[in-house]
């Protein structure tokens, strides 16, 4: 397999991943609002793991949202 084979193969993933992620986390933080738990001015520390046991791949990165 090629280099340019494995970034395609990579940036469809991390593309569906992304915009999975975004969704679920705008869906969490509008409701935290409504909800009085945030009051939309904090700074808040996510973060994500990607994994895979067949290459023994455990990634997390951290991230801070600034709302």
């Amino acid at each position: 397999m090629s280099d340019e084979a494995i970034t395609a193969a990579v940036e469809r993933f991390v593309k569906k991943v992304s915009f999975a992620a975004q969704q679920e986390l705008e869906r969490v933080l509008r409701a935290a609002i409504a909800s009085g738990q945030l009051q939309g001015r904090e700074t808040l520390t996510a973060a994500v793991t990607v994994s895979n046991e067949k290459v023994g791949l455990m990634a997390t990165i951290y991230s801070k949202i600034e709302l």
